[in-house]
């Protein structure tokens, strides 16, 4: 029985490269490599009138997403004065195992609207369950079982009340690291464990942290971390916690929230009072330098997060109550911009020439991509609470949370019959 204990993490591991049918896995924030391009997927030859919801259970509160791992569902929620992490069957919604812990929160006066967390999605990695709490809690569980296998607390060094959100990046897992970035509007601390053991690696203490959960990316043979902190958008060795560069990003409510995105060895960033821009950055003599290539003033973003591909940068800006847009990527010249009033946000997932987007009000919209001008697909309501958290895309199913539940729609309704 020992030994089986023992081995059941490694058999847990090594399923996930099974394929089982039901698509690509989506283990950690917007997907495998943080861009939130959807590889592989078919969409229907005719998409459906209506989507046909398979089932929908009560999880609890919170703006995490949830992720998608071999046939499983991973949930980060709320329950009154309680974080709860669950295991959920989605063949069935049923829960295979659940986790709690006190999470006691004090919510800025600002930002009462918000909730309380948590607002960081999970991460999956070989076999483990990575979770940062709304207070800094971070917790590695063993993903089969639900069993905690080492936690770091950062509750005392955190003041929720100065935070307009709580803590709110998704741990990032490195070349055997578990990387994450806590503190508050007065200090903080990015900070990298073994992800094994949670041993202490490095610490770079200077800013604290933004509202945006960062990349890694390879610039002039150099792998870097990049995140926006709560003053300056930088570039770090996620081996060595090295500082490689900087360049100065600052909010007047350091509202720096939309993950940075990589493409054409460009940095594209954006802020909800500073309109969207690329930079790039180089070595030179040893040492390394920033240069701003484009800026579109007029197409700011404050909780979306774009998504590009083929030249195609395409956003959804809170200007006029919010609309979509697409940039030429290479140079931030507007291609087209929706009509307004379509949301307060949305969750953009690129697959191929389709776009998703789950708007906040709960409508799942499809929309072809292109340079040209705004056609939507198809629209449908998949909530009637908010929705705030990514959805997940897999096979021809898509996995919404909304205020209090997870549901499982189908684009197909033979699917999981």
């Amino acid at each position: 029985m020992k030994t089986f204990r023992f081995l059941l993490p490694a058999i847990f591991a090594m399923a996930i490269s099974v394929q089982n049918g039901l698509g690509e896995d989506w283990p950690q924030w917007r997907g495998p490599n943080r861009d939130g391009i959807l590889h592989g997927f078919s969409p229907p030859e005719v998409w459906p009138d209506t989507l046909i919801r398979k089932w929908q259970i009560s999880v609890g509160g919170g703006y995490s997403s949830p992720i998608v791992v071999n046939g499983k569902a991973f949930v980060h929620s709320r329950k009154d004065n309680q974080e709860v992490i669950s295991c959920i069957d989605l063949k069935n919604g049923k829960l295979i195992w659940s986790k709690t812990n006190p999470a006691p929160f004090t919510i800025n006066q600002y930002a009462v609207n918000q909730g309380e967390g948590p607002f960081s999605t999970p991460t999956f990695h070989n076999g483990r369950l990575y979770t940062l709490g709304v207070n800094g809690l971070l917790s590695c569980f063993e993903a089969g079982t639900g069993k905690l296998l080492w936690r770091k607390e950062f509750t005392r060094q955190v003041n929720t009340s100065k935070l307009f959100c709580g803590t709110a990046m998704a741990p990032l897992i490195e070349n055997g690291l578990c990387i994450v970035h806590v503190g508050d509007d007065f200090k903080g601390a990015l900070m990298a464990y073994d992800a094994e053991t949670g041993e202490t690696k490095w610490s770079w203490k200077d800013h604290g942290p933004g509202y945006a959960s960062p990349i890694v990316v390879e610039i002039d043979g150099v792998r870097q971390l990049v995140t926006l902190t709560d003053k300056a958008c930088i570039g770090v060795s996620p081996a060595t916690g090295e500082l490689l560069w900087e360049v100065e990003f600052l909010d007047e409510w350091n509202e720096n929230i939309v993950t940075p995105v990589f493409y054409n060895e460009m940095i594209i960033l954006s802020g909800v009072r500073k309109g969207t821009f690329a930079i790039k950055t180089t070595k030179k003599n040893g040492s390394w330098a920033t240069d701003k290539i484009w800026h579109n003033k007029n197409l700011p973003m404050y909780m979306s997060v774009p998504v590009v591909n083929n030249n195609l940068l395409v956003g959804f800006s809170n200007k006029r109550k919010g609309h979509f847009f697409t940039l030429d990527a290479n140079t931030g010249k507007t291609l087209w911009q929706s009509e307004g009033r379509q949301g307060r946000t949305a969750a953009l997932i690129s697959a191929g020439e389709i776009l998703l987007s789950l708007t906040s009000d709960g409508i799942l919209m499809i929309f072809r991509k292109t340079g040209n001008e705004f056609i939507p697909l198809k629209r449908y309501t998949v909530a009637d609470s908010p929705t705030w958290s990514q959805p997940v895309i897999f096979g021809n199913n898509v996995l919404i949370k909304d205020a209090e539940t997870l549901a499982l729609w189908s684009f197909k309704p033979e699917e999981f019959h």
